[in-house]
């Protein structure tokens, strides 16, 4: 009968996964080990670069900018604020509670201090982040990709960030596995994962848009009985994994059914999972911005208000521009125009390139929104670059061309970049770092 028959598929493609899963971090591990060396580069350069200049790398990476926030946060609670003299309320309602519930979690558990234990968070949330950013690539687009998205993410620029008491390597971790289990069709983590992400970061929202998208996607096809491909919530695992000649053209997305997730959107169970996912999905980042207001009294724009007491807002990127147009009025400062436009367009080119080769929607839906909110934030023009950072899959396509190059001059390549990276890291730190 048709329904024994989907039972056994159902049951063998859960066996199936069940015993791919013990390799799945041999799997991984030559993109974390990877991401691992550039880090500790990373780390070693910082702390040579801090020495000489009497200054400390553990205090850069632990104990300044938003790091000293969070720890107020974890020691103290929330209630804390500074008044600047123009007028400017600095509250620490701002920061998102996940963080600071690791560190006292940390400190609580251990001898460790909340500034150390938002260090080891980090350090091992940006492992995490690194193997489900592999996880995406991989099933997209096979393991050497998934090794060389990895290893750009590693590199970038502020990629030093990952190292420290920040948001961002947690937030990226459970964003990144969120995306994962929409494509293999894990709503129920999926959702559970998009929470957590909400109680990180204002930008959770991104992943929350993710999951939804995915979701009423995956509803819309069923409505019209097409094929249950292309929202991302079946992604495919089809062809060959490591750029045999099986499979899509290169650069594409595979199609077919996902390992380990339903072979049918109609198979019993599948819509409800969908469905509780979806409402799971939005109830971290809605719980926190709630709680805000109820006890600021502002209602459901008290967060909004905080916010606004740090002069953040979104403008539809006009601040950013006069910004940038601001760069032009001097010849030195003209050359830092100029990065920021081509680094802007180049944001956009490689969005523009994640849509034509036919990224899965969630994919395309949490790239566009962390790059809009990160280019038409209203202030903190010098802290975008580490705001895009959690945009892992622009990182994609380039990911795909790179797989294709001979491996030493990839090697060469990446080592050439990862000491750039390392070196401007503990400039920047040393210097003006992210605010």
């Amino acid at each position: 009968m048709p329904g024994r028959v989907d039972n056994r598929r159902v049951n063998d493609l859960e066996t199936r996964a069940a015993a791919a899963r013990p390799g799945a971090l041999r799997r991984a591990a030559p993109a974390l080990l990877g991401y691992a060396a550039v880090r500790a580069l990373g780390l070693v350069v910082l702390a040579l670069w801090s020495e000489a200049r009497g200054k400390s790398a553990y205090t850069l990476l632990t104990a300044r900018w938003d790091s000293l926030w969070y720890t107020r946060v974890a020691e103290l609670g929330y209630g804390y604020e500074v008044r600047l003299p123009n007028g400017d309320v600095h509250s620490n309602l701002a920061f998102f509670p996940l963080l600071p519930w690791l560190e006292r979690l940390a400190a609580a558990v251990s001898p460790l201090s909340y500034a150390d234990g938002g260090f080891v968070v980090s350090l091992l949330a940006s492992l995490a982040a690194a193997w489900g950013i592999f996880a995406v690539a991989d099933r997209l687009y096979g393991r050497r990709a998934g090794v060389c998205a990895v290893l750009l993410w590693a590199v970038l620029p502020v990629g030093i960030v990952q190292s420290m008491a920040y948001s961002e390597s947690l937030f990226t971790a459970l964003a990144a596995w969120a995306l994962y289990a929409v494509l293999t069709g894990r709503w129920v983590t999926a959702g559970l994962l998009a929470g957590l992400a909400g109680l990180t970061r204002p930008v959770g929202l991104a992943v929350v848009a993710a999951v939804w998208a995915a979701g009423v996607a995956a509803f819309l096809r069923e409505r019209s009985g097409s094929s249950f491909v292309g929202d991302g919530s079946a992604v495919p695992a089809g062809g060959a994994r490591d750029g045999g000649h099986a499979g899509p053209p290169s650069g594409a997305p595979r199609t077919g059914a996902p390992d380990g997730a339903p072979p049918s959107p109609h198979a019993p169970g599948v819509r409800l999972r969908r469905v509780v996912g979806m409402l799971l999905a939005p109830l971290g980042a809605a719980g926190y911005v709630l709680w805000v207001g109820d006890r600021t009294g502002g209602g459901l724009l008290g967060y909004l208000d905080v916010q606004a007491g740090w002069r953040n807002g979104f403008d539809g990127g006009y601040a950013f521009a006069l910004f940038v147009a601001g760069r032009f009025t001097s010849f030195p400062s003209a050359l830092a125009g100029v990065a920021l436009v081509v680094g802007v367009a180049l944001v956009v080119w490689l969005y523009v390139l994640c849509v034509r080769r036919g990224q899965p929607l969630p994919l395309l839906v949490y790239a566009g929104t962390v790059t809009a909110l990160a280019l038409c934030a209203s202030s903190y023009f010098g802290s975008k670059p580490r705001l895009l950072m959690p945009a892992f899959p622009l990182l994609l396509p380039l990911a795909v061309a790179l797989a294709r190059a001979r491996t030493r001059l990839l090697a060469a390549g990446l080592v050439a970049v990862a000491a750039g990276s390392a070196a401007y890291g503990a400039f920047w730190l040393n210097g003006s770092g992210p605010p």
